[in-house]
């Protein structure tokens, strides 16, 4: 059951529908479906130059929609990475700087903060999440009290880390609302799985709004495909693996085709961060993977795809980042953009208004506690790796980050370390793990 602080918040965003009865989402306010891999490098898709890997699917979702080429996350790991993604705000400005939750962990998304589904239910939209969760797993912090009126999936990573909790209960549980439906978790039907549950909300919901979270356990490690996909891919499983991840997005696609929604539905698909360093999975032409803050770790893959109102064919090279989904999403929804947020609205870029620009400017970027932290701020075309010995790029000129400009730009360097220690004083100190 969703804990007391949920509920009254719920009732305070609630009440304008209350007192205005019959009020439904704006005739042009879209579906939403909002696609998040996990560990999917900016090079592991045809449509971004993978030349081994078929993509069939998401190569005709960008042709019919914009692919973004310079979008971000905030960290280069899951679960800040989703914390940002989720709230619209900084990591470190929800207490999830640093470090992944493991399931034993008792603390996760605090209650108070306003998610993706809190911000879009009071413009009357049914909430779904499919898949990973990763931002707690006690009661009162997972999905359900999150926002969602549904949940299906593994709440976290299907790793050895992780597996072993559950050992001892026969294995990963797959949770259908707070029910286990089965276990030990497969990584091999995963992506299946999460397929079939996202067609059947979709159709349960056709009739209203919806918002729909679907957080692909692939191309994490351990990862793994159906036999219908497997030995099909140059790049061996991990291949097979990203090419059912888009047979999957097709089969979303064509459902809404099929349901006349199309034209109603923004579907957005993206990574939480780049590839796992100990995977085929590639960032190229990026320097970096997930682990680090290069741009292999933080830039990844985002296709929109709305048909008559995202721009077809188009390549957007606009700074965007995964804290401007929240505000971007909540005005598309004609819901409160809620206060305090880091993220932007850029829905005059994403729906290609003559003349607008994206509005984000900086983005602070942070991996690792202690003697591993690895930090970089940017401004713009300037990118700065702090430390005793920083880095600074030109990203305009320079995107692979592989010629440090530092010692040629001293008054750049100087810069931006200044506004990167005056926003991470205003952030909640990193975790310790």
């Amino acid at each position: 059951m969703p804990s007391f602080p949920h509920v009254l918040r719920g009732l305070v965003l609630l009440l304008p529908l209350a007192l205005a009865p019959g009020r439904a989402a704006p005739a042009a306010a879209p579906n939403i479906i909002l696609i998040n891999c996990d560990d999917l490098g900016y090079g592991d898709l045809a449509c971004y130059g993978a030349p081994d890997i078929r993509t069939p699917h998401l190569d005709r979702m960008a042709r019919e929609g914009t692919r973004f080429t310079d979008f971000s996350v905030t960290s280069p790991l899951c679960t800040p990475s989703r914390a940002a993604l989720m709230t619209g705000k900084y990591p470190g400005r929800v207490g999830l700087a640093t470090g992944v939750l493991r399931p034993d962990a008792k603390g996760g998304l605090a209650a108070a903060e306003i998610t993706l589904a809190e911000a879009l239910k009071p413009a009357g939209y049914a909430t779904g999440c499919i898949g990973k969760w990763h931002l707690g797993f006690v009661p009162g912090l997972r999905p359900r009290d999150q926002g969602f009126d549904s949940y299906y999936g593994v709440l976290h990573n299907l790793d050895r880390f992780e597996t072993v909790v559950f050992e001892k209960e026969g294995g990963m549980p797959v949770l259908r609302g707070d029910t286990v439906e089965t276990r030990p978790a497969d990584p091999a039907v995963m992506t299946a799985l999460y397929t079939t549950e996202a067609l059947a909300f979709i159709e349960a919901h056709r009739a209203r709004p919806f918002f729909l979270y679907l957080g692909h356990a692939m191309p994490h490690l351990p990862f793994d495909a159906t036999p219908r996909f497997k030995g099909r891919s140059a790049r061996g499983l991990y291949g097979d693996v990203i090419e059912e991840l888009d047979d999957s997005t097709g089969q979303i696609l064509e459902k809404l085709r099929a349901l006349g929604l199309a034209e109603r539905t923004l579907v957005l698909f993206t990574s939480d961060n780049g590839p796992e360093r100990n995977t085929p999975g590639r960032a190229a032409p990026l320097r970096g993977t997930k682990h680090t803050v290069y741009e292999g770790g933080l830039r990844v893959p985002l296709l929109a795809w709305w048909p008559g109102r995202v721009p077809a064919g188009r390549e957007c090279g606009d700074f965007v980042t995964a804290l401007d989904v929240l505000p971007t999403l909540a005005r598309l929804a004609d819901a409160p953009i809620p206060a305090g947020l880091d993220g932007h609205d850029v829905s005059p870029v994403l729906l290609g208004t003559p003349g607008a620009r994206s509005p984000r400017t900086t983005l602070y970027s942070l991996y690792g506690p202690n003697d591993r932290r690895r930090e970089a701020f940017r401004e713009n075309h300037w990118k700065l790796h702090l430390g005793s010995a920083p880095e600074l790029y030109d990203l305009a000129a320079d995107p692979a980050e592989s010629t440090n400009l530092a010692t040629r730009h001293p008054e750049v360097v100087a810069r931006l370390t200044a506004r990167a220690r005056e926003l991470v004083a205003t952030l909640a100190p990193a975790r310790s793990e």
